[in-house]
């Protein structure tokens, strides 16, 4: 595959930003789409001419135009905010690298999934916690809305939405296994090219796969 020039990727979303982005529920990580996708930003270059090949094409195989959409969309925005090399790998690298460049690019884009696992998920394994309870996450949430009023005005259908499809997320990323509750939380196993891909850009988005910080800070200074 051809790559293109140098493509413009969005900055690491600052943590005291206002607002939480809610559209994971357009899909869970599926990897393969967001390959796909990847792999045709890296080929043509440019965010709009890659849109126009993905619909025109069908490369997502949807049911209907208005999904198709819908998906481009969310996995454009996803991926708009991995690196070159990230998007390299999401492209064409393992299936568990894929995946682990696919939950990358949900936690750059969406604070609301990488704050709970690098604040709730991380904090549970430091206690020797792995069991992920609905407390865990109801508390999260209740916590949150005090600062982010848009959780407040979900619909229930929309909150139960968004707790199936970051519960997934999760379970496809390698954080959460099954178990009793809502499952078992676990450090997902990063390849070494992997691990260089995040720490080039910035190692404080290891803390989304359970990294403990003593060797986030190694990294960083390292």
């Amino acid at each position: 595959m051809m790559m293109a020039a140098k493509i413009q990727t969005q900055s690491k979303p600052s943590r005291t930003s206002s607002g939480f982005n809610l559209s994971l529920t357009a899909a869970s990580l599926r990897p393969e789409l967001a390959r796909i996708v990847a792999e045709h930003y890296l080929a043509a270059g440019d965010w709009d001419l890659a849109k126009q090949r993905i619909l025109s094409s069908n490369a997502l195989q949807c049911r209907s135009a208005s999904s198709a959409v819908r998906l481009e969309r969310e996995f454009r925005q996803r991926l708009g905010a991995l690196t070159q090399d990230q998007l390299i790998l999401a492209a064409g690298a393992t299936a568990e690298d894929r995946s682990a460049m696919a939950w990358l690019a949900v936690c750059k884009s969406t604070r609301f999934a990488f704050e709970f696992a690098s604040d709730i998920l991380r904090e549970k394994l430091t206690s020797h916690d792995a069991v992920l309870r609905h407390s865990d996450y109801e508390g999260y949430v209740e916590i949150k809305r005090l600062s982010h009023p848009e959780l407040a005005r979900l619909t229930t259908s929309s909150k139960n939405k968004v707790r199936q499809v970051l519960l997934r997320m999760l379970a496809e990323a390698g954080l959460l296994a099954t178990g009793i509750a809502l499952g078992t939380i676990q450090r997902p196993a990063l390849s070494p090219t992997v691990v260089r891909a995040i720490t080039r850009d910035s190692p404080d988005w290891l803390a989304g796969f359970l990294v403990p910080d003593a060797e986030i800070s190694s990294r960083r200074t390292s």
